[in-house]
């Protein structure tokens, strides 16, 4: 599992580095036995366009023969205008039914960035918790605003929103019109 999380990281460094394919799109994907009893199976896809942008995708599914599994995707850009976002996840099936899943998201651009990340969880006699945190800054202002979430199946969900000012300090948050 290692070896698909490897992959994954090496395709997502590829385009962070500049690297580009000698074509305009590559891909490979790859399906064997593995070491656990089970089968892993990778694959990755990187393409670039004429104006510069560029994009890899990665994934990968790992078993072991008994009932476990992860499986794990990852993918950045780079658009033609400097702007970047990458994204990766993973999820974990163990043989009692219990998942487990992490994932988060950053992109940055000419208006200003966000980023995200959270994780869930369902165990074998079915309990979920979930929490996520995003934030976002605006380019022109420096303003950001940060929002968590969590949710547990026994007491609901709770959110809350806080703003902060260029400097670090708490305002209030804008009103949608």
């Amino acid at each position: 599992m290692n070896r698909i999380l490897s992959i994954t990281t090496l395709g997502l460094a590829l385009i962070g580095a500049g690297i580009a394919t000698s074509a305009d799109a590559a891909s490979r994907r790859v399906v064997h036995p593995n070491a656990e009893g089970g089968t892993t199976a990778t694959a990755i896809t990187a393409r670039s366009g004429p104006n510069g942008g560029a994009a890899v995708r990665g994934r990968g599914v790992a078993t072991d023969g008994q009932g476990n599994a992860t499986a794990v995707s990852g993918a950045a850009l780079r658009g033609p205008n400097g702007a970047t976002a990458a994204r990766a996840g993973a999820t974990t099936r163990t043989a009692d039914g219990a998942v487990q899943h992490r994932s988060g998201m950053a992109a940055q651009g000419a208006q200003g960035s966000v980023d995200s990340s959270g994780s869930a969880t369902k165990t074998a006699d079915g309990q979920i918790t979930q929490n996520r945190t995003t934030s976002a800054t605006s380019a022109a202002t420096g303003n950001s605003a940060t929002r968590t979430s969590a949710y547990n199946s026994g007491s609901g969900r709770t959110r809350s929103t806080t703003c902060f000012d260029a400097g670090g300090a708490t305002i209030a948050c804008p009103t949608r019109p």
